[in-house]
């Protein structure tokens, strides 16, 4: 499996995310988007799920836009502050409820400990997808060479340090937050530990 066999989205819509992500995001962040989408769509593509590529590229631009200071809300998680964001643009471009809707449920979902992809194709994806590229979890799901392309063409920066960072930030504006349980859970360590980071060296 090559980048190059992987369906990517070309729509208006899209192209927007991903400049949405440029404005608001680091350079580190836009990296992790850009890659969240590539493992998610191989994922797909390998279990042949039957997945929007599209609405799976616009969430995945926009997972972690509750993250930045222009979309941190102080009252609920990051993921659902995101999940607003992404129901906002989705509106904008003009998709119908349901699809605005699902845009919210899958940048949520991005954070359960798991999502069943007979329930939630796109959700499933992002989450695994975001998991790898965070944690390292499960990389024996993506074939080595194709995790070798993605870092080499889309680096991981300081994306470890970054993310932590980040993490830490919510956990202590927000003890009862995902975030925060994530990081008593030893998500600080894990960014060190995942293995994506030997291939960027």
């Amino acid at each position: 499996m090559k980048i190059a066999d992987l369906p990517l989205p070309s729509t208006q819509a899209s192209s927007l995310a991903l400049q949405v992500a440029q404005r608001f995001h680091s350079p580190g962040l836009v990296n992790h988007c850009r890659r969240s989408y590539l493992w998610a769509a191989a994922l797909g593509v390998q279990r042949g799920l039957d997945f929007d590529a599209e609405l799976l590229y616009v969430s995945a631009m926009l997972h972690d836009i509750g993250l930045t200071a222009a979309f941190d809300n102080h009252t609920v998680d990051f993921e659902t502050a995101g999940g607003y964001v992404g129901w906002v643009f989705a509106a904008g471009a003009g998709w119908p409820a349901e699809r605005r809707d699902r845009v919210g449920e899958i940048i949520v979902r991005h954070m359960w400990q798991s999502v069943d992809p007979a329930f939630d194709a796109e959700g499933f994806l992002l989450e695994s997808a975001t998991s790898l590229d965070i944690t390292g979890h499960q990389p024996q799901l993506w074939p080595t060479e194709f995790c070798a392309e993605v870092i080499a063409s889309i680096p991981r920066l300081d994306l470890a340090v970054e993310f932590a960072r980040c993490f830490t930030e919510q956990a202590e504006r927000k003890p009862d937050c995902n975030a925060a349980r994530s990081v008593r859970n030893g998500i600080v360590e894990r960014l060190a530990a995942n293995p994506l980071e030997q291939l960027a060296k």
